[in-house]
Formats: C-alpha cells, structure tokens, sequence
C-alpha cells in the first residue's frame, strides 16, 4: 500500500493550517495500492517524540472497503473515531511541547468490515489482528513560538 497527502510530503513539514497552531484540521490523505481481500480501514496517527510515551492524535476505524482517501476536515462516511491522547472522539492536530516532532499517519487494510468493542487500548492490536497491509506517511510539525 502507498499512502500520500495533497498538504505535505512524507518527511515534509505539516502546515501550520492543520496543527493547534492553525485550524487544527486532518489534513488530505488518499491511499492505494490495496490488497486482495480488504473489507475495511483503520487509520492512525501518533506523536512518537512525545515527552512520557507516544502520543495518540488520531484513530480511526471501520471505514468502508472501498473508500481511498480522507478529505481535508472530514471523516469518511460510517467510520469510527476513538477517543485519543486529547480525550476526544477527532482529530487532534499537531502540536509539540517543543522542538520537531514526527507525526506517523498509518493506514492499515483489514480482513473484516467491522471491528468490535474499541477502544485506545485495543486498537492497535484488534488492528494488527486483522490487518492485511499498512502504509504510513511520516510529516514533522515544529511550533512558532511569538
């Protein structure tokens, strides 16, 4: 699988526009290259230079076969979200105590449609469970200080 993004480069820097800086919205992601046998998606997104632990900023699940991208802002129809590190079911946008932090955007292809009883402390071995491929895309985000 190759995941890509409209709004930045993988090891490119993530505007501002999608950060607690900005407008703190997901940014454009589209996905291809998708395996024989994928009934459903999973997608992540985690802060591994975090301070205490990696710092999750985004999970997603159950998004329909089919589907290949994320528009700016929006959630694809039917998905789930988790409540993340923020303590919110969204997207929560970089936004690093200090220095470059990397941010890792992972989609994951799954062998079943739907997972069940999910939470962020299952998620990611629910979907290593039932995942078929993954792909990631990696962007870094370093806060302007006034």
């Amino acid at each position: 699988m190759e995941l890509v993004s409209k709004d930045f480069e993988n090891n490119g820097n993530i505007p501002s526009k999608f950060t607690c800086d900005g407008d703190d919205i997901s940014p454009q992601l589209s996905w291809d290259k998708i395996p024989d046998g994928t009934k459903s998606f999973a997608l992540s997104v985690e802060d591994p230079d975090a301070p205490m632990k990696t710092f999750i900023h985004w999970l997603v699940y159950d998004i329909p076969e089919g589907s290949d991208r994320f528009e700016q802002g929006r959630l694809v129809r039917d998905a789930k979200q988790v409540v993340n590190d923020f303590g919110k079911e969204a997207y929560g946008g970089p936004c690093p105590p200090s220095g470059i932090h990397k941010y890792v955007f992972t989609v994951h292809a799954l062998d079943v449609e739907h997972l069940e009883a999910v939470n962020k402390n299952n998620f990611f071995k629910l979907v290593e469970k039932h995942a078929l491929d993954k792909a990631n895309l990696t962007g870094l985000y370093k806060r302007s200080r006034k």
